[in-house]
């Protein structure tokens, strides 16, 4: 600010020179137009920079998110453990394979993931004879790994009791498996035995 007051007080003493000396008349043309410059930048310089008001950022555009289609996860199929020797009595006390193959449709079509363990003594009371576990998985059309007769001279309950325990797995069948439910106490949560028989021909399971 300093300067522009100087060049006004010089300018200003410049016009009073040629307005009072007539031999330098000539010095008011170039005084006169320096003396309202030097104004003018005094001027501004007292008011000071003009606020600017600030621009508002202009908003990026951006892409819309693609939609994403969420593929739901498969449920898996809840695996149960059918106790054969007891199932084939279901219909008529009468010991029946088709007995058992009926039980696994109704199962399948629910959605359930079934396996059969049999006693040793199994097919003796079917077909008079010992039949092992892969002639039971081709009378049923189950593959062999899902299908199990059990030692001889052995009671096949601790075998179904720990499939299902080692599957995460439900046992279809009427026995309640008192004597060993101190080693398996899940057999006296509800519905973990899924109980069944025949009603007019047909499978019913007590299924929630």
């Amino acid at each position: 600010m300093a300067a522009p007051l100087f060049l006004l007080i010089l300018s200003l003493a410049g016009v009073a020179v040629a307005l009072v000396l007539p031999g330098f008349s000539d010095l008011l043309l170039l005084a006169a137009p320096a003396a309202l410059a030097s104004l003018f930048l005094l001027l501004r310089a007292l008011r000071g920079p003009r606020d600017r008001k600030p621009r508002a950022p202009r908003p990026r555009k951006t892409r819309a998110p693609r939609e994403q289609k969420i593929r739901a996860p498969r449920q898996r199929k809840m695996r149960v453990v059918i106790d054969g020797s007891n199932v084939m009595h279901w219909k008529d006390g009468t010991p029946e394979l088709n007995t058992v193959r009926e039980v696994l449709i109704n199962l399948r079509a629910q959605g359930f993931h079934p396996g059969v363990v049999f006693d040793a003594n199994a097919g003796y009371k079917l077909a008079g004879q010992y039949q092992h576990d892969r002639a039971f998985s081709q009378l049923l059309g189950l593959p062999r790994d899902e299908v199990m007769v059990v030692p001889r001279g052995t009671p096949a309950d601790p075998w179904i009791l720990t499939a299902a325990r080692d599957l995460g797995a439900r046992i279809v069948t009427n026995d309640r498996f008192r004597d060993w439910a101190e080693t398996y106490p899940e057999v006296t949560e509800p519905g973990y035995l899924i109980r069944g028989g025949f009603r007019n021909g047909e499978v019913w399971l007590d299924l929630p």
